[in-house]
């Protein structure tokens, strides 16, 4: 009788096939980890899991999330293959249970029973309550030393720029689909003179649905200012940071821009909304060759360019520093900035050119553009035009000093015409929407103060 000893290689493969390999997805600070590599302070550094297991390969293997100044990742395969496979193969031998193929059961996705989870989203009384105390939010006060009073209210408005309690100063970034649903928040503290984020004594970054503690939420991101999408005539633009996307937004208001918070975050699932548009990427330094990677990943969503606007213009000393196109718009002012024209005209057939405007940009007021979000249906949806008619009648007959008022503890209102123009343009455009409300309680606090 001959026995035939089994190839090891083959079994290592047939191993390999059954076990999934995942970063570990992220579920607080305890998560995350110090990169081998750069080994900063903050943890940086998403470790390879099991999926059968949920176990850690090694403390090596896994990711560093800063990719501009570190880049480290060690693939699962790169691991095995410097060490042979050995350790995950014996480890299976000597576990007769481990080497026997997995039943449809064992992983959910095989299993046609197992129902995908919900997508959560964030209660609108949430929302609306951090819409507000802008006077003491320290990235509204940085924006106003840059763009005045109106321009900073305009981008308030488009972005729904909210202000939070978790540290003091704090910005929210809240992600809105384009359904209109409050997917979560990004909290982030910046300082109000330079604009930059609060990294030291650690890095003050974190998230609404994390300090609500809401049970049992699943979070699925969407792009930072997709709600602005229901914008069709408009190409798109999208950054890494939020801020940036906020800050272009005021020197190229000819495009949609959107941030995706992470190059991690620019995938199939957020990209959907993009189907058939043209899109423009403007990367980080540093960051051109992976954007470019990622472009062609998404190619069949959208028309993807990749801008080389950094790669072109920056010094060596702001190639260093790992200079965002922030950066690089801040230099100038936002009222006279222009880019050179190209110097021969483009063709139908090749995508257009991404170069800003020779004129001066013109702003668009939030009251312009038109959201036509849907309601979720567990909330009712009210009518608040016979209101407004009435308060509109209201205010045209009171005379209005140049004085500052005072709308609440956090709000003083310096443009009396300008406030009430741009909340009853929005609140008529977006009549019995309760993410538009805050408009409609602006107004109701104004008639307060003159009745």
């Amino acid at each position: 009788m001959v026995t035939t000893v089994p190839n090891v290689t083959s079994v290592t493969i047939n191993l390999m096939n059954n076990i999934k390999f995942i970063l570990e997805t992220y579920h607080g600070i305890n998560s995350r980890y110090q990169c081998p590599e750069c080994k900063r302070k903050e943890k940086t550094f998403s470790r390879y899991i099991n999926t059968h297991t949920g176990e850690h390969i090694h403390e090596t293997v896994g990711r560093c999330n800063r990719e501009s100044n570190c880049g480290y990742h060690y693939t699962p395969k790169q691991y095995f293959q410097d060490n042979k496979i050995l350790s995950e193969v014996h480890r299976h031998d000597n576990n007769p249970k481990a080497n026997a193929s997995p039943s449809p059961k064992a992983n959910p996705k095989e299993n046609p029973n197992t129902k995908p989870k919900s997508v959560s989203y964030i209660n609108i009384d949430n929302f609306k309550a951090t819409l507000k105390c802008y006077e003491t939010n320290h990235f509204v006060s940085f924006l106003v030393s840059v763009f005045g009073y109106k321009t900073t209210n305009e981008l308030i408005s488009k972005y729904f720029i909210g202000s939070s309690k978790h540290w003091q100063g704090a910005t929210i970034f809240w992600q809105i689909d384009s359904q209109g649903n409050i997917r979560t928040g990004k909290i982030m503290l910046y300082s109000a003179e330079t604009g930059k984020r609060i990294k030291e004594p650690f890095p003050h970054i974190t998230w609404v649905h994390k300090t609500i503690q809401q049970p049992k939420f699943e979070l699925r991101q969407c792009l930072f200012g997709e709600h602005l999408l229901i914008d069709k005539t408009k190409p798109v633009a999208i950054v890494e940071s939020e801020k940036t996307a906020i800050i272009a937004s005021a020197y190229l208001p000819s495009f949609i821009w959107l941030a995706s918070g992470s190059l991690n975050n620019l995938n199939i699932n957020t990209c959907k909304d993009l189907a058939g548009r043209r899109v423009s990427l403007f990367p980080d330094l540093k960051c051109f060759e992976k954007w470019s990677a990622k472009a062609k990943e998404l190619a069949n969503y959208a028309h993807f360019n990749v801008s080389d606007l950094l790669e072109r213009r920056a010094t060596e000393d702001e190639r260093a520093k790992g200079l965002d196109l922030a950066d690089y718009l801040l230099k100038f002012d936002y009222r006279d900035f222009v880019l050179n024209v190209p110097e021969e005209p483009q063709t139908q057939t090749e995508e257009p050119p991404v170069y800003l405007p020779v004129v001066k940009p013109k702003h668009i007021s939030p009251s312009k553009l038109i959201y036509d979000f849907e309601i979720p249906e567990l909330i009712q949806q009210e009518n608040w035009l016979s209101e407004l008619d009435e308060l509109e009648r209201f205010f045209s007959g009171v005379a209005f000093s140049n004085e500052p008022i005072k709308l609440n503890q956090c709000t003083t209102i310096t443009d009396i015409s300008l406030f009430l123009e741009t909340n009853f343009a929005t609140a008529r455009a977006n009549n019995g929407k309760p993410i538009f409300l805050v408009y409609v309680e602006r107004l109701r606090w104004m008639n307060d103060i003159f009745n």
